[in-house]
C-alpha cells in the first residue's frame, strides 16, 4: 500500500493548529448536546464502555479482545483485504442482508433519532442505517468469520500498539510485537499521512466502506468516514493516533463525534415501525447506491 506523506509544521505552529481543530471540534459537539441528551448509565445502571467492571460478561468481553489483539496483525489485515477485493468484484447479489430484528432496530433507531435532529443531512440519515451491515461477514454465507476479525474496537496495525487500545495487555502476543518495524510511533506510516494510508485491524467498518466504494456511492466524505472508522474508540475516545491524521480527517472527525452519541445512546425499547419508514430510506438507498450491490 503506498504511503503518501504530509509534512506537517513543528513546534507552536503545530501545537496551535492542533487547538484550533480540538477548539472546533468540541465547539460543535457542544452546540448540539442542547438537542440529544446522552445518558450517564444503561439500563443497568452501568456507564457505557466500562471495561473493568467485574461480571461474566465482562470475562467474555477480555477474552474476544485476547483473541483479537493476538490475532489482528499486519499481514492478516493484509491478506484479507487482498481476499475481499477479489471476492466484490466477483460477487453481485441484489437481496437484502439477513439481519437478526435487534440489529435492524438498533439501525433504525440512530438513523431516527439522528433524523429528528439533523433534518437536512440526509446522508447521516442513511449513513447511522448502513453503518453496522458489514457484521453480516459473521452469518454463514458471508464467509462466517470469527467474532475477533468482526466487531469490537479498531486500531492502526503496523505501528506501535498505543496503550488507549482496551485491554492493551494482549497485545504482547500479537506476533507483530517482535516486529521492529511495527514497533514506532509510526511504524511503516509517516505523521500527517492520513488515516486512508493507514492500515486498520480489520472488521465490518472496514468491509462496509469496502462495499460502499466499489459500489460506487455517491455518499460524501464524511458519511464514508464515519462507516469506516466508528468502532476506531483509541482514536475518538481516547485521543490517540492523531498524529497519522490529514486536515480532512480532523473535518471528518467533527461529524464522526456526533454520530457516535446517537450510535452509543439511541438504543430503546420503542421500537421504530419499519414499514412506515421503509419508503423514506429506500429513497435514500436509490439516491446514493446502484441498484445492484456488490457483496
Amino acid at each position: 500500500m503506498a504511503i503518501q506523506a504530509e509534512h506537517h509544521a513543528h513546534g507552536s505552529q503545530a501545537e496551535e493548529k492542533k487547538n484550533v481543530h480540538t477548539e472546533e471540534t468540541s465547539e460543535l459537539v457542544s452546540a448540539k448536546d442542547r438537542m440529544f441528551k446522552a445518558p450517564k448509565s444503561n439500563a443497568f445502571g452501568q456507564s457505557f464502555r466500562d471495561y473493568d467492571i467485574e461480571s461474566e460478561r465482562q470475562k467474555g468481553v477480555e477474552e474476544f479482545y485476547r483473541l483479537q489483539h493476538i490475532n489482528q496483525t499486519y499481514d492478516f489485515v493484509s491478506q484479507i483485504l487482498i481476499f475481499l477485493k477479489h471476492l466484490l468484484n466477483e460477487v453481485v447479489d441484489d437481496s437484502d442482508p439477513d439481519l437478526d430484528e435487534p440489529q435492524i432496530q438498533h439501525l433504525l433507531q440512530t438513523a431516527e433519532a439522528i433524523r429528528k435532529d439533523y433534518p437536512n443531512e440526509d446522508w447521516l440519515h442513511l449513513t447511522a442505517l448502513i453503518h453496522d451491515l458489514g457484521k453480516i461477514l459473521h452469518l454463514p454465507q458471508f464467509g462466517e468469520l470469527p467474532q475477533w476479525a468482526v466487531v469490537g474496537d479498531t486500531f492502526p496495525v503496523g505501528c506501535a500498539f498505543d496503550e488507549k487500545n482496551v485491554h492493551h495487555k494482549y497485545f504482547k502476543e500479537n506476533s507483530d510485537s517482535k516486529n521492529p518495524a511495527y514497533n514506532t510511533k509510526d511504524g511503516v506510516y509517516s505523521k500527517g499521512c492520513g488515516l486512508d494510508n493507514v492500515l486498520m485491524s480489520w472488521g465490518h467498518d472496514d468491509y462496509m466502506y469496502m462495499v460502499a466504494k466499489e459500489n460506487g456511492t455517491t455518499l460524501p466524505s464524511p458519511g464514508l468516514f464515519i462507516i469506516r472508522y466508528h468502532s476506531f474508540y483509541p482514536l475518538h475516545k481516547e485521543g490517540a493516533y492523531t498524529h497519522f491524521m490529514s486536515e480532512e480527517d480532523f473535518e471528518n472527525l467533527k461529524w464522526l463525534h456526533i454520530f457516535n452519541k446517537y450510535d452509543l445512546y439511541s438504543k430503546s425499547k420503542v421500537l421504530v415501525d419499519v414499514e412506515k419508514v421503509k419508503p423514506y430510506y429506500q429513497s435514500l438507498i436509490d439516491k446514493y447506491f446502484p441498484a445492484k450491490l456488490k457483496w
